[in-house]
């Protein structure tokens, strides 16, 4: 693997050399001029972002979050979410009893874990990287190949893995139940001292959903506060909306269109195959998709693609720069209905070196999730 990224890494710059051209004024405006539209706190008076037809239905513009939503049958209450992040760090959630879902997402790394993939039971090494937390209640389904329609379904899925923590929930509960310790907090935040596989859950999931972004300097440039933001961070902001595309998947005030894309990372028939999106609706289509992550907290959370084999955002936007990789048919794969077939939305997008590093510092202005939360103290017996 390490191999790998030095391979990667040399193709990232040569690939960086290949895409400088020379352009003094891309976008058509001035600094000044973009600076005075994207501030207004009017979208409508923003350029007209660059969007291909597959993008167009669903679309709504980049801005600040709105409100978290909670579910109707699991409202948020201080108490609820209290318990919930115990539960999140506590390990007796686990086969070894000794990795919890804090394991994986670390509130000192943007709730996400720093590794290509993760290391759970018994050592075993996880195939995807782990996503972040942070914003994690705005999303309509859940994985990377969006298997679990509700956060409260996918709180079960890592207990239960057995390359994760490795525990049916039904021994899960009953770890907690034996706990005497944890009942006040149940009666607290349910009613009653009840330990159940749906309270569970349920805290759990409330507690994740409080994890929200305060607002970034993104969000308080296109507010009003016109200084806030460098010139090479707006040019980067009207690059991201146009010429580089990727307002197209990264749209939303979520900065992802929630919905799945093949990007040419599939590795169909090598070892590092991943069939995505297929895996869960077995349809032709959706092999190599995966759900478009959001990019709010992103450079706190490399790195990068299902696969983490991205480990710099720069290196990322090179590739997209380069049209990401070719999956071309060989042999019988010609003939195969399942062999991937690349987003027409990828495509050469000829940035020159500085153009890809003003969209690095924009990508940057997402960030803003400073507090770092030290683990609680859990009930003892």
């Amino acid at each position: 693997m390490k191999d790998r990224y030095i391979a990667f890494l040399a193709m990232a710059g040569i690939i960086c050399l290949l895409s400088y051209t020379s352009d003094n004024n891309p976008t058509g405006y001035t600094v000044e001029e973009l600076r005075t539209l994207y501030s207004s706190g009017d979208p409508t008076k923003w350029p007209t972002p660059h969007l291909f037809d597959e993008a167009k239905e669903g679309f709504q513009d980049i801005g600040p979050l709105g409100k978290m939503n909670f579910p109707e049958n699991n409202p948020y209450s201080e108490d609820k979410m209290e318990l919930g992040k115990m539960l999140f760090f506590d390990p007796r959630l686990s086969k070894s009893g000794q990795i919890s879902c804090a394991n994986c997402h670390k509130p000192e790394i943007g709730w996400s874990d720093g590794s290509r993939v993760s290391i759970g039971h018994d050592r075993q090494s996880g195939t995807r990287n782990a996503p972040a937390l942070v914003n994690i209640g705005y999303a309509k389904t859940f994985f990377w190949d969006g298997r679990s329609a509700t956060l409260e379904e996918q709180v079960k899925v890592p207990v239960e893995n057995p390359v994760e923590m490795n525990l049916h929930m039904s021994m899960a509960t009953k770890n907690i139940r034996k706990i005497k310790d944890y009942q006040p907090f149940f009666v607290k935040a349910f009613g009653n001292a009840e330990v159940t596989e749906d309270r569970i859950v349920k805290a759990i999931a409330t507690f994740e959903r409080s994890l929200i972004s305060p607002p970034s300097r993104f969000d308080e440039f296109v507010s009003g506060k016109k200084d806030i933001l460098t010139d090479s961070e707006i040019n980067g902001l009207h690059l991201f909306r146009t010429k580089a595309n990727c307002i197209n998947c990264h749209n939303t005030p979520y900065f992802s269109d929630q919905k799945f894309h093949n990007l040419g990372l599939t590795y169909y028939g090598s070892p590092y195959e991943d069939l995505g999106r297929y895996l869960v609706t077995k349809k032709n289509e959706d092999v190599g998709k995966f759900k478009t992550p959001t990019l709010r907290e992103v450079s706190e959370n490399k790195p990068y693609m299902h696969n983490g084999l991205f480990p710099e955002l720069a290196n990322t936007l090179m590739m997209y720069n380069a049209g990401m990789g070719k999956e071309i048919p060989k042999g019988e794969q010609i003939n195969d209905p399942k062999f991937p077939r690349k987003s027409r939305m990828i495509e050469k997008l000829n940035l020159t070196d500085d153009e890809v590093f003003d969209i690095v510092a924009f990508l940057k202005t997402l960030n803003s999730y400073q507090y770092k939360m030290p683990p609680p103290e859990l009930p003892g017996s």
